[in-house]
């Protein structure tokens, strides 16, 4: 019988940390926690996840690579944009674009010329999925062992996921696993505070979720929190904006799909209106963040 090695996925958030908790309360064998560097975390997730490992569990990191892939599109870019009769200047643009940075979400806007949106999720495929397939379950696949893929997902968090099952075989010895489906947002934050772990504290300051700051699929009264609190977040997106324009095809090339090519300060600005998106709300823009602000009443 092939041995199963149990891969919990932690991503620094609220349901990760309670599935490898409930891991490690039931005493699960050949237990390993990993974590995708996508890149685009702020640093107190960053700072969580390495908390995690120094008190609750040790905890892999890996990333994504895209060197091979923007060398072969700055070749692509190179012969078949001349052959299309782009203009040399645009071409001799790009082709100086495609140099990779090392920061896996950059690196993957650059190779694809334009940034994921909530139709073309790209990100979580190639930045999470991928790099933990290639990088940690193949290896022991390819040696006969079974995985055990734990998955930190809940049934209340949309149609898709309320569709699941706990226990589902891909094929191959690989099985995902979701044992937390039928919990709550409560029931994780419980599991926290029974085994004295604490919570990524960004759910204290206005952030519904963690995981990619800002997310393509950010809703407006966070993005107005990121803006209020951490500025410098907005700042390193509007700079990708602009690299990544510049290994694009074409000019509208935005964080947040935009068919003006409008960037992440027009959605700012979006973000600090009233209800229907036309007028701005002055108390909005102007109130200054609570100093403890959560959805989930951590601040009471």
């Amino acid at each position: 019988m092939s041995q199963r090695t149990n891969i919990v996925s932690v991503s620094g958030g609220k349901d990760s940390t309670a599935l490898l908790l409930l891991a490690i309360e039931q005493k699960t064998p050949n237990l390993r926690a990993v974590f995708a560097d996508t890149g685009n975390e702020h640093q107190m997730t960053y700072d969580y996840v390495q908390y995690l490992s120094e008190e609750v569990w040790p905890i892999e990191v890996y990333k994504a690579d895209f060197s091979r892939q923007i060398a072969k599109k700055a070749e692509f870019v190179a012969t078949k944009w001349r052959e299309e009769g782009m203009p040399e200047e645009k071409v001799q643009r790009a082709i100086a674009a495609l140099k990779p940075t090392g920061n896996p979400f950059l690196d993957l806007c650059i190779w694809k010329g334009r940034f994921p949106s909530t139709k073309a999720r790209f990100c979580s495929e190639e930045l999470k999925r991928n790099p933990i397939i290639d990088q940690v379950y193949e290896p022991i696949l390819e040696e006969g062992g079974e995985v055990y893929s734990w998955q930190g997902v809940r049934r209340d968090e949309s149609i898709n996921r309320a569709k699941l099952d706990e226990l589902e075989e891909v094929g191959g010895g690989l099985w995902n696993y979701r044992p937390i489906l039928d919990w709550t947002a409560d029931d994780c934050f419980a599991m926290h505070r029974k085994h004295g772990v604490k919570h990524n504290p960004l759910y204290e300051l206005g952030m519904g979720r963690v995981g990619c700051m800002p997310c393509v699929n950010c809703r407006k009264d966070e993005l107005l929190q990121i803006s209020k609190r951490f500025p410098e977040e907005i700042d390193r997106i509007e700079s990708w904006e602009l690299q990544v324009k510049e290994s694009a095809k074409q000019d509208n090339a935005t964080f947040f799909h935009d068919i003006d090519g409008n960037g992440i300060r027009s959605k700012v600005e979006w973000s600090q209106t009233r209800r229907g998106g036309r007028e701005i709300d002055m108390f909005r823009k102007e109130e200054e963040p609570a100093l403890c602000s959560s959805i989930y009443g951590l601040c009471e």
